[in-house]
């Protein structure tokens, strides 16, 4: 579309991203400080009545039960994304993610009530996770569906920049939380940051509640006339596997590199000899400088498309994750700390920017919301998940000590992996979002989406 109308002007789409950067924030300062809340302090007043070792690993098993819950959630506000609009499904998400973080706060813990205190933990848990699922897709789809073709990537890494700002906000919370004395941090101290999240939950729901729906899934529902029928993950497998499977596959990669360099190395540094804090200084430097790169690098893309963008990122990451281990493992902080936040913040920043718009490129409007969200959070959840236990492992099969080679290798495989599926993708960085209708010319027929949704019924 070369006119804008009253809501894709500048204006209004600056107003659509400031909603997706704060929702987008708030959820991840929500998920992400349970993870340290579960490491510092949840083994002491939910699981008191077991060993600190066994506490510790009960707190962080409910840790991995919000990932679990996310897929899902992707799925059933994907469904409902794509069927009825994206608006309501990114209000529904942003309080019930606020309202649980805030009940998290005021849990009363296992020596009030016994073992009815974690078993509300991991149920509110369940709830968080299943809310993080639909929201960041539902943010990308609304800043990219509302501005222009020419700067939809600037205006979608609004969306992008709301994880490493909600990351950076729980982290500071929990340094503050972990400051005070014993007695004040495990009474009171902890739940604090929690119930911070009624707040930011009123001050995303101010700028969520003034934008309207997107205008891509408007124009679509004109004109079909009508809602489409049957289950949009079904017409997506059915419609555009190849497309599916290869855009899990392209952020499979770049993750498994923040799982290592983000995740474990904040347990294998200290190993070596650095200490814990200047691990968590090298990580919380780089996500720092991934909030900054991120418009950057999506204003790039712009300019000379997505994927070069990301398959750069993803090859970097092959191409230095030998150099890198080799410099951490000299035996130098300071090189530690440098060329770990260098790596987040200029590498992986660089194909976490982009893959959003990319994602909202490569799918018809019927079945968008569904398709971000899953490749999104299933991507996340092996990629992330998964790799700093297959670090661990490799590590541990090596002999343990500075024998990472292994693992550089993995990175290295799984990077080359990434970069053909990422490679194997259209580039329609040029393209209007509500022309992606139907699957793509490579299909082996000319099926359209809608009748790929038709045969999902039969």
């Amino acid at each position: 579309m070369s006119t804008l109308g009253p809501d894709r002007s500048p204006s209004y789409v600056r107003r659509v991203a400031l909603s997706s950067y704060l929702g987008t924030t708030i959820e991840y300062y929500d998920f992400l400080l349970y993870g340290t809340a579960a490491a510092l302090v949840f083994n002491r007043v939910f699981f008191s009545n077991l060993s600190p070792v066994v506490g510790t690993l009960v707190a962080l098993a409910t840790l991995a039960a919000g990932y679990a819950a996310r897929f899902v959630g992707a799925i059933v506000f994907g469904h409902f994304g794509d069927r009825f609009g994206r608006k309501n499904v990114m209000v529904a998400t942003m309080v019930t993610m606020g309202i649980t973080s805030g009940a998290i706060g005021l849990l009363p813990t296992y020596d009030r009530i016994g073992a009815a205190a974690p078993l509300l933990l991991v149920m509110l848990r369940l709830v968080q996770g299943f809310a993080v699922g639909g929201e960041y897709g539902g943010a990308v789809l609304m800043v990219s569906e509302h501005a222009s073709t020419e700067k939809r990537g600037l205006a979608s890494s609004s969306a992008a920049m709301g994880a490493p700002t909600g990351s950076v906000l729980a982290t500071g919370a929990m340094l503050w939380v972990a400051s005070l004395p014993e007695d004040q941090m495990l009474s009171w101290g902890w739940r604090v940051p929690f119930l911070c999240s009624f707040g930011l939950l009123a001050l995303g729901m101010y700028f969520r509640a003034r934008i309207s729906e997107s205008p891509v899934f408007e124009d679509n529902r004109s004109a079909t006339k009508a809602p489409a029928q049957g289950t949009p993950i079904l017409a997506l497998t059915r419609s555009e596997p190849a497309t599916l499977l290869k855009s899990i596959l392209f952020q499979i990669g770049p993750y498994c590199g923040m799982g290592v360099f983000a995740i474990f190395f904040l347990s294998y540094t200290p190993t070596i000899g650095h200490s814990r804090s200047a691990a968590l200084t090298a990580v919380l430097l780089g996500t720092l400088s991934s909030i900054v790169m991120t418009p950057v690098y999506a204003a790039l893309s712009d300019k000379i498309g997505r994927r070069p963008v990301i398959i750069a990122g993803i090859t970097a990451t092959a191409v230095l994750a030998f150099p890198i281990f080799h410099l951490v493992n000299t035996g130098s902080t300071a090189t530690m700390v440098i060329t770990v936040s260098l790596y987040i913040g200029f590498v992986m920043t660089s194909v976490n920017g982009v893959a959003p718009v990319m994602l909202t490129e490569l799918f018809p409007t019927e079945v968008r919301y569904t398709a971000v969200s899953t490749s999104y959070q299933l991507a996340q959840t092996i990629g992330s998940g998964f790799s700093p236990l297959i670090a661990t492992t490799l590590l541990a099969a090596a002999g343990g000590g500075t024998n990472t080679w292994p693992i550089a290798l993995f990175l290295v495989v799984i990077s080359v992996a990434s970069a053909w599926a990422a490679l194997s993708l259209p580039e329609r960085s040029g393209r209007d979002l509500d022309a992606v209708r139907a699957p793509r010319p490579a299909a082996t027929s000319n099926r359209t989406v809608a009748t790929a949704v038709d045969h999902s019924r039969g």
